[in-house]
Protein backbone atom coordinates (compact mmCIF):
# COMPACT_ATOMS: atom_id res chain seq x y z
CA UNK A 1 0.00 0.00 0.00
CA UNK A 2 2.76 2.60 1.16
CA UNK A 3 4.19 1.75 -2.47
CA UNK A 4 1.12 2.34 -4.17
CA UNK A 5 1.20 5.84 -2.57
CA UNK A 6 4.46 6.54 -3.05
CA UNK A 7 3.85 6.27 -7.00
CA UNK A 8 0.35 8.13 -6.49
CA UNK A 9 2.34 10.99 -5.54
CA UNK A 10 5.13 11.17 -8.05
CA UNK A 11 2.33 10.32 -10.80
CA UNK A 12 0.64 13.29 -8.95
CA UNK A 13 3.15 15.89 -9.07
CA UNK A 14 3.45 15.53 -12.94
CA UNK A 15 -0.16 15.39 -13.63
CA UNK A 16 -0.51 18.78 -11.18
CA UNK A 17 2.86 20.11 -12.10
CA UNK A 18 4.04 22.23 -14.44
CA UNK A 19 4.26 20.27 -17.51
CA UNK A 20 0.66 19.76 -17.24
CA UNK A 21 -0.52 23.57 -16.71
CA UNK A 22 1.83 24.41 -18.89
CA UNK A 23 -0.34 21.98 -21.48
CA UNK A 24 -3.92 22.86 -20.02
CA UNK A 25 -2.71 26.97 -20.79
CA UNK A 26 -1.37 26.06 -23.99
CA UNK A 27 -4.25 24.74 -25.35
CA UNK A 28 -5.98 27.46 -24.20
CA UNK A 29 -4.23 30.10 -26.10
CA UNK A 30 -4.12 27.65 -29.18
CA UNK A 31 -8.02 27.79 -29.13
CA UNK A 32 -8.36 31.30 -27.83
CA UNK A 33 -5.86 32.33 -31.13
CA UNK A 34 -7.77 30.28 -33.73
CA UNK A 35 -11.02 31.36 -32.46
CA UNK A 36 -10.03 34.69 -33.17
CA UNK A 37 -10.25 35.89 -29.26
CA UNK A 38 -14.01 35.12 -28.81
CA UNK A 39 -13.90 35.53 -24.92
CA UNK A 40 -13.07 39.05 -26.11
CA UNK A 41 -14.12 40.29 -29.37
CA UNK A 42 -17.90 38.32 -28.76
CA UNK A 43 -17.94 39.16 -24.95
CA UNK A 44 -21.43 41.28 -25.45
CA UNK A 45 -22.82 38.92 -27.24
CA UNK A 46 -22.10 36.15 -25.19
CA UNK A 47 -23.66 38.01 -22.20
CA UNK A 48 -26.61 38.87 -23.92
CA UNK A 49 -27.28 35.02 -25.60
CA UNK A 50 -26.82 33.91 -21.48
CA UNK A 51 -27.02 36.34 -18.68
CA UNK A 52 -29.64 37.94 -20.21
CA UNK A 53 -31.62 35.31 -21.28
CA UNK A 54 -30.83 32.82 -17.83
CA UNK A 55 -34.33 31.91 -17.23
CA UNK A 56 -35.90 31.78 -20.81
CA UNK A 57 -38.23 28.38 -20.53
CA UNK A 58 -38.85 28.06 -24.28
CA UNK A 59 -35.94 26.44 -26.87
CA UNK A 60 -35.29 25.35 -29.69
CA UNK A 61 -33.85 22.00 -30.58
CA UNK A 62 -33.28 19.29 -29.09
CA UNK A 63 -32.13 17.72 -25.40
CA UNK A 64 -33.02 17.06 -21.88
CA UNK A 65 -32.82 20.13 -20.26
CA UNK A 66 -32.85 23.72 -20.53
CA UNK A 67 -29.28 25.90 -21.80
CA UNK A 68 -29.36 26.78 -18.31
CA UNK A 69 -30.17 24.16 -16.35
CA UNK A 70 -27.13 22.40 -18.18
CA UNK A 71 -24.96 25.57 -17.04
CA UNK A 72 -26.52 25.19 -13.58
CA UNK A 73 -25.55 21.62 -13.15
CA UNK A 74 -21.86 22.29 -14.63
CA UNK A 75 -21.65 25.27 -12.35
CA UNK A 76 -22.93 23.60 -9.10
CA UNK A 77 -19.62 21.88 -9.94
CA UNK A 78 -17.17 24.26 -10.62
CA UNK A 79 -18.23 26.71 -7.92
CA UNK A 80 -17.25 24.89 -5.47
CA UNK A 81 -14.76 24.91 -1.96
CA UNK A 82 -11.36 25.90 -5.23
CA UNK A 83 -13.53 29.24 -4.77
CA UNK A 84 -12.91 29.60 -1.46
CA UNK A 85 -10.16 28.13 0.00
CA UNK A 86 -8.27 27.32 -3.67
CA UNK A 87 -8.09 31.07 -3.89
CA UNK A 88 -6.79 31.62 -0.21
CA UNK A 89 -3.80 28.94 -0.74
CA UNK A 90 -2.89 30.50 -3.99
CA UNK A 91 -2.47 33.69 -2.56
CA UNK A 92 -0.91 32.16 0.83
CA UNK A 93 1.64 29.73 -1.49
CA UNK A 94 1.99 32.17 -4.07
CA UNK A 95 1.22 35.63 -3.07
CA UNK A 96 -1.59 38.52 -4.16
CA UNK A 97 -0.07 38.25 -7.80
CA UNK A 98 -0.81 34.50 -7.83
CA UNK A 99 -4.23 35.99 -8.52
CA UNK A 100 -3.01 37.65 -11.81
CA UNK A 101 -1.93 34.55 -13.30
CA UNK A 102 -4.68 33.08 -12.13
CA UNK A 103 -7.28 35.30 -13.83
CA UNK A 104 -5.19 35.13 -17.43
CA UNK A 105 -5.95 31.07 -16.89
CA UNK A 106 -9.15 31.73 -16.76
CA UNK A 107 -9.23 34.17 -19.98
CA UNK A 108 -7.73 31.39 -22.13
CA UNK A 109 -9.91 28.80 -20.14
CA UNK A 110 -12.92 30.64 -21.23
CA UNK A 111 -11.92 29.52 -25.11
CA UNK A 112 -11.20 25.43 -23.42
CA UNK A 113 -14.50 25.37 -21.85
CA UNK A 114 -16.37 27.17 -25.23
CA UNK A 115 -14.47 24.38 -27.47
CA UNK A 116 -15.64 21.59 -24.70
CA UNK A 117 -19.14 22.35 -24.80
CA UNK A 118 -19.36 22.87 -28.73
CA UNK A 119 -18.16 19.19 -29.39
CA UNK A 120 -19.87 17.82 -26.78
CA UNK A 121 -22.94 19.01 -28.26
CA UNK A 122 -22.11 18.26 -31.91
CA UNK A 123 -21.20 14.37 -31.47
CA UNK A 124 -23.45 13.79 -28.13
CA UNK A 125 -25.25 10.32 -28.93
CA UNK A 126 -29.55 10.27 -27.98
CA UNK A 127 -30.20 6.89 -26.10
CA UNK A 128 -32.85 4.59 -26.48
CA UNK A 129 -34.37 5.64 -23.15
CA UNK A 130 -34.39 9.46 -24.59
CA UNK A 131 -31.54 11.02 -22.79
CA UNK A 132 -28.46 12.21 -23.92
CA UNK A 133 -25.04 11.79 -23.74
CA UNK A 134 -22.04 13.41 -24.44
CA UNK A 135 -18.32 14.98 -23.21
CA UNK A 136 -15.45 13.99 -24.28
CA UNK A 137 -15.24 10.07 -24.62
CA UNK A 138 -17.68 10.58 -27.34
CA UNK A 139 -16.03 13.18 -28.77
CA UNK A 140 -12.85 11.54 -28.82
CA UNK A 141 -14.25 7.99 -29.90
CA UNK A 142 -16.78 9.73 -33.25
CA UNK A 143 -14.95 12.86 -33.47
CA UNK A 144 -10.75 12.16 -32.84
CA UNK A 145 -11.66 7.71 -33.84
CA UNK A 146 -9.52 7.23 -30.65
CA UNK A 147 -11.74 4.83 -28.70
CA UNK A 148 -8.89 3.80 -26.37
CA UNK A 149 -8.41 7.33 -25.54
CA UNK A 150 -12.50 7.46 -24.99
CA UNK A 151 -12.00 4.32 -22.60
CA UNK A 152 -9.38 6.06 -20.61
CA UNK A 153 -11.04 9.12 -20.31
CA UNK A 154 -14.39 7.84 -19.12
CA UNK A 155 -12.61 5.47 -16.56
CA UNK A 156 -10.65 8.26 -14.86
CA UNK A 157 -13.80 10.34 -14.80
CA UNK A 158 -15.45 7.33 -13.31
CA UNK A 159 -13.34 7.15 -10.47
CA UNK A 160 -12.08 10.79 -9.98
CA UNK A 161 -15.69 11.47 -9.11
CA UNK A 162 -15.43 9.27 -5.70
CA UNK A 163 -12.68 12.03 -4.37
CA UNK A 164 -12.93 15.44 -5.66
CA UNK A 165 -16.73 15.40 -6.40
CA UNK A 166 -17.71 13.15 -3.06
CA UNK A 167 -15.66 12.46 -0.48
CA UNK A 168 -13.33 15.65 -0.53
CA UNK A 169 -16.31 17.80 -1.02
CA UNK A 170 -18.31 15.82 2.00
CA UNK A 171 -15.12 16.50 4.62
CA UNK A 172 -15.12 20.50 3.59
CA UNK A 173 -18.42 20.53 4.54
CA UNK A 174 -18.41 18.22 7.65
CA UNK A 175 -15.36 20.24 8.93
CA UNK A 176 -16.45 23.65 8.18
CA UNK A 177 -19.93 22.48 10.07
CA UNK A 178 -17.86 21.17 12.96
CA UNK A 179 -15.16 24.13 13.60
CA UNK A 180 -18.28 26.81 13.20
CA UNK A 181 -21.54 25.29 14.62
CA UNK A 182 -20.15 21.88 16.49
CA UNK A 183 -21.78 19.55 14.52
CA UNK A 184 -20.42 16.36 15.19
CA UNK A 185 -18.84 14.91 11.63
CA UNK A 186 -20.83 11.89 11.09
CA UNK A 187 -24.35 13.85 11.49
CA UNK A 188 -23.22 15.80 9.01
CA UNK A 189 -22.07 13.20 6.68
CA UNK A 190 -25.51 10.98 7.40
CA UNK A 191 -27.57 14.18 6.51
CA UNK A 192 -25.61 15.47 3.42
CA UNK A 193 -25.68 11.78 2.23
CA UNK A 194 -30.01 11.70 3.03
CA UNK A 195 -30.30 14.76 0.55
CA UNK A 196 -28.09 13.59 -1.79
CA UNK A 197 -29.85 10.41 -2.59
CA UNK A 198 -32.79 12.73 -2.76
CA UNK A 199 -32.13 14.12 -5.81
CA UNK A 200 -29.65 11.86 -7.58
CA UNK A 201 -32.04 9.03 -7.26
CA UNK A 202 -34.81 11.56 -9.24
CA UNK A 203 -32.25 11.19 -12.34
CA UNK A 204 -30.85 14.34 -14.72
CA UNK A 205 -34.27 16.39 -14.61
CA UNK A 206 -34.47 16.60 -10.95
CA UNK A 207 -31.00 17.37 -10.49
CA UNK A 208 -31.20 20.28 -13.14
CA UNK A 209 -34.68 21.13 -11.59
CA UNK A 210 -32.67 21.95 -8.11
CA UNK A 211 -29.51 23.36 -9.39
CA UNK A 212 -30.97 25.45 -11.01
CA UNK A 213 -32.77 27.13 -7.90
CA UNK A 214 -29.60 26.28 -5.70
CA UNK A 215 -26.77 27.81 -7.73
CA UNK A 216 -27.97 31.41 -8.27
CA UNK A 217 -29.27 31.15 -5.02
CA UNK A 218 -25.87 30.13 -3.48
CA UNK A 219 -23.29 32.55 -5.61
CA UNK A 220 -25.43 35.54 -5.38
CA UNK A 221 -25.23 34.94 -0.90
CA UNK A 222 -21.68 34.83 -1.07
CA UNK A 223 -21.01 37.39 -4.07
CA UNK A 224 -23.18 39.50 -2.03
CA UNK A 225 -21.27 38.55 1.46
CA UNK A 226 -18.18 39.28 -0.41
CA UNK A 227 -19.41 42.85 -1.76
CA UNK A 228 -20.22 44.06 1.36
CA UNK A 229 -16.46 43.32 2.64
CA UNK A 230 -15.00 44.97 -0.40
CA UNK A 231 -17.20 47.99 -0.27
CA UNK A 232 -16.59 48.59 4.32
CA UNK A 233 -12.91 48.13 3.23
CA UNK A 234 -13.09 50.47 -0.32
CA UNK A 235 -10.29 52.45 0.56
CA UNK A 236 -7.61 49.85 0.48
CA UNK A 237 -8.90 48.32 -2.63
CA UNK A 238 -6.52 50.78 -5.25
CA UNK A 239 -3.45 49.13 -3.26
CA UNK A 240 -4.96 45.20 -3.40
CA UNK A 241 -5.71 45.60 -7.20
CA UNK A 242 -1.71 46.92 -7.13
CA UNK A 243 -0.82 44.20 -5.44
CA UNK A 244 -2.19 41.65 -7.49
CA UNK A 245 -0.93 43.55 -10.50
CA UNK A 246 2.79 44.72 -9.50
CA UNK A 247 3.91 41.24 -7.40
CA UNK A 248 2.90 38.75 -10.45
CA UNK A 249 5.92 40.03 -12.17
CA UNK A 250 7.86 40.77 -8.95
CA UNK A 251 7.18 38.38 -6.63
CA UNK A 252 6.39 38.74 -3.12
CA UNK A 253 8.39 39.78 -0.42
CA UNK A 254 7.82 38.21 3.17
CA UNK A 255 5.72 39.87 5.57
CA UNK A 256 3.70 38.83 8.74
CA UNK A 257 3.88 35.21 8.48
CA UNK A 258 4.13 35.42 4.82
CA UNK A 259 7.74 33.65 4.08
CA UNK A 260 7.54 35.32 0.85
CA UNK A 261 7.01 33.94 -3.15
CA UNK A 262 8.91 34.04 -6.48
CA UNK A 263 7.16 34.84 -9.81
CA UNK A 264 6.98 31.31 -11.00
CA UNK A 265 5.21 30.39 -7.74
CA UNK A 266 2.86 32.98 -7.88
CA UNK A 267 2.19 31.75 -11.51
CA UNK A 268 2.21 28.07 -10.30
CA UNK A 269 -0.39 28.45 -7.91
CA UNK A 270 -2.55 31.03 -9.35
CA UNK A 271 -2.79 28.92 -12.99
CA UNK A 272 -3.16 25.52 -10.69
CA UNK A 273 -5.86 26.78 -8.25
CA UNK A 274 -8.01 28.71 -11.33
CA UNK A 275 -8.25 25.79 -13.30
CA UNK A 276 -8.84 23.48 -10.41
CA UNK A 277 -11.69 26.20 -9.55
CA UNK A 278 -12.91 26.40 -12.83
CA UNK A 279 -12.13 22.80 -14.07
CA UNK A 280 -11.74 24.22 -17.99
CA UNK A 281 -9.48 21.49 -20.30
CA UNK A 282 -10.64 18.44 -17.81
CA UNK A 283 -13.27 17.43 -19.53
CA UNK A 284 -15.91 17.30 -17.07
CA UNK A 285 -18.17 20.37 -17.31
CA UNK A 286 -18.79 19.27 -20.68
CA UNK A 287 -20.96 16.15 -19.74
CA UNK A 288 -24.02 18.11 -18.63
CA UNK A 289 -23.69 20.76 -21.75
CA UNK A 290 -24.35 17.78 -23.57
CA UNK A 291 -27.35 17.56 -22.39
CA UNK A 292 -29.20 20.75 -22.95
CA UNK A 293 -31.89 21.80 -25.53
CA UNK A 294 -30.33 24.02 -27.94
CA UNK A 295 -30.25 24.17 -32.01
CA UNK A 296 -26.49 24.23 -32.48
CA UNK A 297 -23.12 23.43 -30.92
CA UNK A 298 -21.70 27.06 -30.30
CA UNK A 299 -24.95 28.50 -29.04
CA UNK A 300 -24.36 25.99 -26.05
CA UNK A 301 -20.52 27.02 -26.16
CA UNK A 302 -21.52 30.43 -25.51
CA UNK A 303 -22.78 29.30 -21.87
CA UNK A 304 -19.01 27.94 -21.21
CA UNK A 305 -17.69 31.10 -21.59
CA UNK A 306 -19.74 32.32 -19.08
CA UNK A 307 -19.56 29.65 -16.51
CA UNK A 308 -15.74 30.38 -16.37
CA UNK A 309 -16.33 33.99 -16.33
CA UNK A 310 -18.92 33.74 -13.26
CA UNK A 311 -16.23 31.26 -11.80
CA UNK A 312 -13.10 32.51 -11.74
CA UNK A 313 -13.22 35.97 -13.21
CA UNK A 314 -16.39 37.12 -10.34
CA UNK A 315 -16.50 34.63 -7.51
CA UNK A 316 -12.53 34.13 -7.38
CA UNK A 317 -11.74 37.80 -7.29
CA UNK A 318 -14.01 38.45 -5.09
CA UNK A 319 -13.02 35.83 -2.40
CA UNK A 320 -9.45 37.28 -3.35
CA UNK A 321 -10.16 41.23 -3.10
CA UNK A 322 -12.06 40.28 0.46
CA UNK A 323 -8.93 38.40 1.92
CA UNK A 324 -6.92 41.49 0.20
CA UNK A 325 -8.67 44.18 1.17
CA UNK A 326 -9.00 43.28 5.30
CA UNK A 327 -5.02 42.83 5.28
CA UNK A 328 -5.19 38.86 6.91
CA UNK A 329 -3.23 37.36 3.71
CA UNK A 330 -0.16 37.76 5.73
CA UNK A 331 -1.71 36.69 9.13
CA UNK A 332 -0.97 33.74 11.51
CA UNK A 333 -2.92 31.40 13.70
CA UNK A 334 -2.79 30.93 17.41
CA UNK A 335 -0.08 28.30 16.81
CA UNK A 336 2.29 30.84 14.85
CA UNK A 337 1.48 29.18 11.64
CA UNK A 338 0.85 31.01 8.10
CA UNK A 339 -2.90 31.19 7.86
CA UNK A 340 -4.09 28.98 4.32
CA UNK A 341 -7.26 27.70 2.85
CA UNK A 342 -10.83 27.94 4.10
CA UNK A 343 -9.51 29.54 7.45
CA UNK A 344 -7.41 32.41 5.30
CA UNK A 345 -11.80 33.07 3.71
CA UNK A 346 -13.12 32.41 7.09
CA UNK A 347 -10.04 35.17 8.68
CA UNK A 348 -11.33 37.79 6.39
CA UNK A 349 -14.71 37.57 5.90
CA UNK A 350 -14.65 37.49 10.10
CA UNK A 351 -12.77 40.82 10.06
CA UNK A 352 -14.51 42.07 7.66
CA UNK A 353 -17.83 41.04 8.94
CA UNK A 354 -17.45 40.57 12.85
CA UNK A 355 -20.44 38.00 13.47
CA UNK A 356 -21.84 37.07 10.39
CA UNK A 357 -19.06 36.72 8.13
CA UNK A 358 -17.42 33.21 9.35
CA UNK A 359 -21.07 32.10 9.01
CA UNK A 360 -21.32 33.40 5.44
CA UNK A 361 -18.22 31.31 4.51
CA UNK A 362 -19.54 28.10 6.55
CA UNK A 363 -22.97 28.17 4.35
CA UNK A 364 -21.28 29.07 1.37
CA UNK A 365 -18.98 25.93 2.08
CA UNK A 366 -21.97 23.96 2.37
CA UNK A 367 -23.69 25.08 -0.55
CA UNK A 368 -20.89 25.05 -2.59
CA UNK A 369 -19.54 21.63 -1.79
CA UNK A 370 -23.02 20.30 -1.64
CA UNK A 371 -24.39 21.14 -5.37
CA UNK A 372 -20.91 20.22 -6.24
CA UNK A 373 -21.88 16.63 -4.41
CA UNK A 374 -24.64 16.55 -6.84
CA UNK A 375 -23.06 17.23 -10.22
CA UNK A 376 -19.93 15.28 -9.82
CA UNK A 377 -22.16 12.40 -9.36
CA UNK A 378 -23.87 12.73 -12.97
CA UNK A 379 -20.40 13.14 -14.11
CA UNK A 380 -19.09 10.11 -12.69
CA UNK A 381 -22.72 8.33 -13.68
CA UNK A 382 -22.00 9.04 -17.32
CA UNK A 383 -18.62 8.15 -17.66
CA UNK A 384 -19.42 4.59 -16.02
CA UNK A 385 -22.76 4.48 -18.86
CA UNK A 386 -20.25 5.04 -21.86
CA UNK A 387 -18.08 2.18 -19.88
CA UNK A 388 -21.02 -0.17 -19.25
CA UNK A 389 -24.30 1.31 -20.31
CA UNK A 390 -27.40 2.92 -19.44
CA UNK A 391 -28.07 -0.04 -16.69
CA UNK A 392 -25.00 0.97 -14.81
CA UNK A 393 -26.86 4.37 -13.66
CA UNK A 394 -28.80 3.30 -10.58
CA UNK A 395 -26.26 1.30 -9.64
CA UNK A 396 -23.73 3.89 -9.80
CA UNK A 397 -26.04 6.43 -7.95
CA UNK A 398 -26.85 4.06 -5.26
CA UNK A 399 -22.71 3.48 -4.64
CA UNK A 400 -22.31 6.65 -4.54
CA UNK A 401 -24.36 7.68 -1.80
CA UNK A 402 -22.32 5.90 1.16
CA UNK A 403 -19.68 7.26 -0.22
CA UNK A 404 -20.67 10.96 0.90
CA UNK A 405 -20.78 9.55 4.85
CA UNK A 406 -17.27 8.11 4.59
CA UNK A 407 -15.89 11.08 3.14
CA UNK A 408 -17.24 13.06 5.74
CA UNK A 409 -16.26 11.73 8.96
CA UNK A 410 -12.18 11.24 7.21
CA UNK A 411 -12.05 7.65 6.21
CA UNK A 412 -10.17 6.46 3.30
CA UNK A 413 -7.90 9.46 3.03
CA UNK A 414 -5.40 7.63 0.87
CA UNK A 415 -8.27 7.02 -2.06
CA UNK A 416 -8.38 11.44 -2.39
CA UNK A 417 -5.30 12.00 -3.33
CA UNK A 418 -5.26 8.55 -5.86
CA UNK A 419 -8.43 10.37 -7.16
CA UNK A 420 -7.10 13.53 -7.43
CA UNK A 421 -4.25 12.24 -9.41
CA UNK A 422 -6.91 10.70 -11.47
CA UNK A 423 -8.99 13.74 -11.95
CA UNK A 424 -5.76 15.42 -13.17
CA UNK A 425 -5.44 12.36 -15.73
CA UNK A 426 -8.60 13.31 -16.84
CA UNK A 427 -7.18 16.46 -18.82
CA UNK A 428 -4.57 14.31 -20.86
CA UNK A 429 -7.25 12.63 -23.08
CA UNK A 430 -9.55 15.84 -23.14
CA UNK A 431 -6.28 17.94 -24.33
CA UNK A 432 -5.74 15.76 -27.37
CA UNK A 433 -9.33 15.38 -28.27
CA UNK A 434 -9.09 19.64 -28.13
CA UNK A 435 -6.36 19.98 -30.16
CA UNK A 436 -6.96 17.32 -32.44
CA UNK A 437 -10.46 18.90 -33.07
CA UNK A 438 -9.69 22.47 -32.99
CA UNK A 439 -10.66 22.77 -36.98
CA UNK A 440 -14.33 21.22 -36.22
CA UNK A 441 -14.50 23.82 -33.83
CA UNK A 442 -13.67 26.99 -35.50
CA UNK A 443 -15.66 25.56 -38.58
CA UNK A 444 -19.37 25.78 -36.59
CA UNK A 445 -17.87 28.66 -34.97
CA UNK A 446 -17.22 30.44 -37.96
CA UNK A 447 -20.52 29.13 -39.45
CA UNK A 448 -22.86 30.23 -36.66
CA UNK A 449 -21.60 34.14 -36.07
CA UNK A 450 -22.02 34.02 -39.75
CA UNK A 451 -25.81 32.53 -40.03
CA UNK A 452 -26.75 34.72 -36.69
CA UNK A 453 -24.95 37.95 -38.32
CA UNK A 454 -23.00 38.75 -35.40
Amino acid sequence: MDKLLEINSTVNGIVWGPPMLILIVGTGLILTIGLGFIQIRKFPYVMKNTLFKMFEKSQKGEGEITPFQALATALAATVGTGNIAGVATAIALGGPGAIFWMLIAALVGMATKFSEVVLAVHFRDRKPDGSFAGGPMYYLEKGLKQKWLAVLFALFGALAAFGIGNMVQANSVAASLETTFGVPKLYTGVALAILTALVILGGLKRLAAVTEKLVPFMAAFYIIGALIIILLNISKLPSAIGMIINQAFTGSAAAGGFAGATVMMGMRYGVARGIFSNEAGLGSAPIAHAAATTDHPVRQGLWGIFEVFMDTIVICSLTALAILTTGVWAEVDAAGKQLTGAALTTAAFNKGLPGPGGIIVAIGILLFAFSTLLSWSYYGEKSAEYLFGVGVKIIYRIIWIPFVVIGAVGGLEPLWDLADTLNGLMAVPNLIGLIGLSGTVFKLTREFFKKEGA
